[in-house]
């Protein structure tokens, strides 16, 4: 019993408690933000009422923290033993969901179980992110290997691909944070350039692809951006990755001069549509890429090909995604955003009356539950997805700050705490959470301010619901157990 109760000790005297104050930091202020956004006032809701959703969040908030001291009380070792069952388990159940769930807004991802329903793919993110760091932390992973890299992108792509089938975009991208783990273990800087350089083409490609160039009405200004961009991009990558000179200045040369000669001769000549020579341009650069790869024997040049060819295929692709891939309430979210449409009472609804409840705050705030446009119901999903708008309304811009403030500190002392990890699977789970909190976070207050697409993911220990709640918690309080385990591993050695 003295032995047990040491231990315990130990744990409490090891575990971060900055982390976890901010974490109840952010449970008090989340449940503040549930009140304000569903407090009824003719219905004089009681704010302890468990039939009312304010008093339901006390339920998943104490379940949450009851669930943490479980995780705390657990040996960490556990974790990495377990992780491929539990990434299996979870998967499976992933799988299974689409057949157990009902149909909710369109959505087959919630399972019913009682009075209660759960989300699996909030769960799975933490058993994930334990499976890539048991496979990653490994002595013989190497990153810079493709198979090795390609089998650990396939752990992240599987849930992803379970979770779209369920008709559940916004929770699949969340996975694509995990490719910030991979870039700060080792990825080539150039992956993540290549992910940075299609959202670029997508965006500028779609939003100007109507848009005409220079007053010639057969030239796309879209179009013709995005390939002088995959242009640019080429020889940047000339730049950073290979030595010679010669070539990079050719490449600029015949292209930029080309392209600057066909655009005056249709302005002022004959007008035709110029970006079929752009597209000519790239090819040929492609074509010139690959006969130095061979002639210099430098396979970066075959590479920078490749992202070249790869970059065409992507843009060509965009129409193709847009029409048939996407559904149409996507296309017109993502056509509001990028200003090409106004749908004021469609898509564009919800981002403009959170901007409306977010401003009419002002400074300091209306005060707590005196928001007008929140409990006028004015703002849809007001309480999970919307939910940073009633720290706008009722907190103000200061009040924001706070709250940012504290999600900035959180993501600081993860990076903090995984940098000292004495070993590599719990660096890497580290990052794995801290990359997950920041995607949420972004991601969630970009697009109530009309930043990013409106995906519809919640803002972490704020959203109303126990799903989200426990899978947050999860994923923080195993990464606290394994830090406070830390100091076991330096005294072994």
């Amino acid at each position: 019993m003295v032995a047990g109760r040491g231990k315990r000790q130990s744990i409490f005297r090891s575990v971060d408690w900055l982390t976890i104050i901010i974490y109840i930091a952010l449970l008090g202020l989340g449940w503040m933000s549930v009140c304000g956004a569903s407090y009824d006032f003719e219905q004089g809701t009681n704010l302890i009422d468990f039939s009312s959703r304010t008093g339901m969040q006390i339920v998943w908030i104490a379940t949450s923290l009851l669930l943490a001291l479980f995780i705390l009380g657990i040996d960490e070792r556990y974790f990495d033993t377990f992780s491929y069952v539990l990434y299996i388990a979870f998967m499976a159940l992933l799988f299974a969901t689409p057949f157990l769930a009902h149909n909710i807004k369109g959505s087959m991802s919630w399972i019913k179980i009682g009075s209660f329903s759960i989300q699996p793919a909030e769960f799975a993110k933490f058993a994930t992110a334990l499976c890539v760091a048991k496979y990653m932390g490994s002595h013989d992973f190497n990153i810079n290997k493709w198979w090795h890299f390609l089998l650990a992108c396939i752990l992240i792509l599987l849930p992803m691909v379970l979770i779209i089938l369920q008709r559940e975009t916004g929770s699949a991208l969340v996975y694509t944070a995990f490719f910030l783990m991979f870039y700060r273990e080792g990825m080539p800087g150039s992956i993540l350039f290549a992910g940075i350089s299609a959202v670029i083409y997508f965006v500028v490609g779609v939003r100007f692809e109507q848009d005409p160039l220079w007053g010639l009405k057969a030239v796309s200004l879209g179009k013709f951006c995005v390939l002088l961009i995959i242009l640019l991009f080429t020889v940047g990558m000339m730049r950073t990755y290979t030595t010679l000179l010669t070539p990079i200045l050719r490449i600029l040369g015949y292209g930029l001069g080309l392209t600057l000669s066909v655009l005056l001769f249709a302005k002022y000549v004959i007008p035709f549509d110029i970006t079929w020579v752009q597209l000519a341009i790239c090819i040929a650069t492609i074509g010139y890429l690959f006969y130095l790869a061979v002639k210099q024997r430098m396979v970066r040049y075959a590479y920078i090909a490749l992202f070249a060819l790869g970059s065409l295929t992507l843009y060509y692709s965009v129409d193709y995604v847009m029409d048939h891939v996407m559904q149409p309430h996507q296309q017109t979210r993502i056509r509001v955003l990028l200003g090409m449409e106004d749908d004021p009472r469609g898509a564009g609804y919800n981002v403009i009356q959170a901007k409306i409840a977010i401003g009419s705050g002002g400074l300091r705030g209306k005060g707590f539950l005196n928001g007008t446009q929140t409990k006028l119901k004015y703002v849809p999903e007001q309480d999970t997805d919307f939910i940073f708008c009633t720290v706008g309304e009722e907190e103000g811009f200061l009040g924001c700050t706070i709250v940012l403030l504290l999600f900035l500190a959180l993501i600081l002392r993860l990076i903090h705490l995984a940098v000292r990890q004495p070993y590599a699977s719990g660096r890497i789970y580290g990052y794995c959470v801290l990359s997950i909190f920041l995607f949420h976070v972004f991601i969630n207050v970009g697009m109530v301010l009309g930043l990013t697409p409106v995906i519809g993911i919640p803002l972490p220990f704020f959203s109303y619901g126990g799903s989200s709640l426990w899978g947050f918690t999860m994923l923080l309080f195993i990464f606290l157990r394994m830090d406070a385990g830390r100091n076991r591993f330096v005294h072994n050695r």
